[in-house]
């Protein structure tokens, strides 16, 4: 039998990418869960007890996964769950793992970016639907205005360049702070 569970957590560490049998990828965290309610007597917000499940990615789910997700992440996860009892001789304990079939950011907590991947793009030959420009401006006039408004969007999106200090997040391309500095 097979459970499936949705969670919405933080990952709670740094996603472990690896290849397994055949070269097939995979990628493994854990993600930290808590449920808060509202004590209706103080009006104050309480936290429940923190479950931790480790959530298992493969093929290519777990490449863009390693690429898109990191620490500290919201993400809401959808998958099989699997309840392992352990004994390693001195300890005895209870894994609860989750084999992922979706996860994404929760945007409940922010904003992200979709990018699709190259490996699940349709092939080149295949018919692809036409653009519609804005009324009254011609295909390749929208065309440019895209690809301009997106480089001036993105630092160094031009040539590729940073200003000096600077570092670019490599899934964004958005600025990252300075050392030191707290980007929130």
């Amino acid at each position: 039998m097979s459970d499936t569970i949705t969670l919405t957590g933080n990952i709670a560490t740094i996603p472990e990418h690896k290849k397994i049998l055949d070269g097939i990828p995979v990628t493994s965290f854990r993600v930290a869960t808590s449920h808060r309610r509202l004590d209706r007597a103080t009006g104050q917000w309480l936290d429940g007890e923190t479950s931790y499940y480790t959530v298992q990615l493969f093929r290519q789910l777990a490449e863009n996964a390693v690429l898109s997700l990191s620490r500290g992440d919201r993400v809401i996860v959808t998958g099989r769950v699997k309840v392992r009892e352990w004994d390693n001789g001195t300890r005895r304990g209870t894994t609860v793992e989750v084999e992922a079939d979706a996860i994404g950011h929760d945007l409940k907590f922010g904003t992200t970016r979709f990018t699709r991947a190259t490996g699940s793009r349709p092939p080149a030959d295949a018919a692809q639907p036409e653009a519609w420009p804005a009324p009254g401006v011609a295909a390749e006039q929208a065309s440019e205005a895209a690809s301009e408004a997106w480089a001036t969007s993105v630092p160094g999106a031009r040539d590729g360049s940073v200003e000096e200090g600077e570092e670019q997040d490599p899934r964004s391309g958005s600025l990252l702070a300075a050392a030191g500095e707290t980007p929130f």
